[in-house]
């Protein structure tokens, strides 16, 4: 960090470094009879492959006037995957070519004490998230499940904005956010059985345009209404849709205005948290979700199954009583309504925990 003026503080500018190398090697052999026992035996699949990222950012906070601040940012990165190899059996592979990539990434927030108690922001960003050495060479073969890669994957690549009004209540604080993103050749992966097959088959692939846009309003609040307790929740709309893909699941354009796998439309969230005096706590959370999807193309209607992705609204307790400066109790109780949700397998019904803890 740098302050090129600590006497007025208008600047204060960070900057770094930074490497990630990740390395692939996975060999599975022909066993003649006793797995545990018996060495191995011919090669029936291989895959190997390396990647590596190097980046340089900066970023600067600039109080350019007595109610404004900017910051900018910008980061560049270059990647490459290299040493890609599939061998199939010990007499057919596929070596595959090396691949570079570069990318710059630059940040704008803004904002403005329009009023003693409220402040606008702004913000527009890109952002790059390159493939995974996995994902560009994991072919893996087993008697359940199958995973397809692909070595020509492309960098995702997103654009996001936000526009935000914070004010101060006094007693917290109640912010309203609405943003838009969009997104080139996202990269998913997803599993389906393969009835033929008679397995799980995983592909991964790029997701040509997918564009997000939503609405959040958040809320906290410190001694109200009365002294000791503290609220804080959320509400968030999201509306995701794809809306260009030349990949498909099933039939071409079976993807194409469907919902972004992972992403509900509502979501919400409230805790309440009660110092009812020195010695004890009380806490109650309770968090919602709307459906959602797996698949790109949105055939899994029933969240409630496996792999399945369901609804849900599940509320949480927790007290605590501290014994003394050391020791504490707590005790508390999850899915207290015993919702019955889903996201591939089934969550945990209602769970009860004791907690004894020492602070050294």
């Amino acid at each position: 960090m740098w302050r090129p003026d600590p006497a007025r503080g208008a600047h204060v500018v960070e900057f770094g470094l930074q490497q990630d190398a990740y390395r692939l090697r996975y060999r599975t052999s022909t066993i003649a009879g006793n797995f545990l026992a018996d060495p191995a035996g011919a090669l029936a699949n291989r895959v190997q492959g390396d990647t590596r990222l190097r980046s340089l950012w900066a970023q600067d906070a600039w109080a350019f006037a007595a109610d404004w601040k900017a910051v900018l940012g910008l980061r560049a990165e270059q990647w490459e995957a290299r040493d890609g190899r599939t061998d199939f059996s010990a007499s057919s592979a596929i070596d595959h070519p090396a691949r570079r990539e570069d990318a710059l990434s630059p940040k704008l927030a803004l904002s403005w004490q329009w009023r003693p108690q409220t402040v606008l922001k702004a913000s527009l960003g890109r952002a790059v998230r390159m493939p995974t050495v996995q994902e560009l060479y994991g072919a893996t073969t087993t008697t359940n499940a199958q995973f397809v890669n692909d070595p020509g994957l492309k960098p995702e690549q997103s654009w996001t904005g936000e526009l935000s009004a914070e004010q101060d209540l006094g007693v917290g604080r109640l912010r309203v956010t609405g943003f838009a993103e969009r997104t080139a050749d996202a990269i998913y992966s997803q599993t389906l059985f393969d009835s033929a097959a008679n397995r799980n088959v995983s592909r991964v692939q790029n997701v040509d345009r997918i564009r997000t846009t939503g609405l959040e309003v958040a809320a906290n609040t410190q001694d109200w209404p009365w002294r000791g307790l503290d609220l804080q929740g959320s509400v968030t709309y999201a509306d995701s849709i794809i809306t260009r893909n030349t990949g498909f699941v099933t039939v071409p354009g079976d993807t194409v205005g469907k919902w972004q796998p992972n992403i509900p439309r509502w979501r919400a969230t409230l805790v309440a948290g009660w110092r009812v005096d020195e010695r004890w706590s009380a806490t109650v959370g309770a968090r919602y979700s709307g459906r959602q999807y797996r698949t790109l193309n949105n055939a899994d209607v029933n969240g409630f199954t496996y792999q399945g992705v369901s609804r849900f609204f599940v509320v949480d307790t927790r007290v605590v009583f501290r014994l003394d400066r050391r020791w504490s109790v707590a005790g508390g109780i999850d899915n207290l309504n015993n919702d019955r949700y889903w996201n591939f397998h089934p969550y945990p019904q209602r769970s009860y925990a004791l907690e004894l803890r020492a602070d050294l």
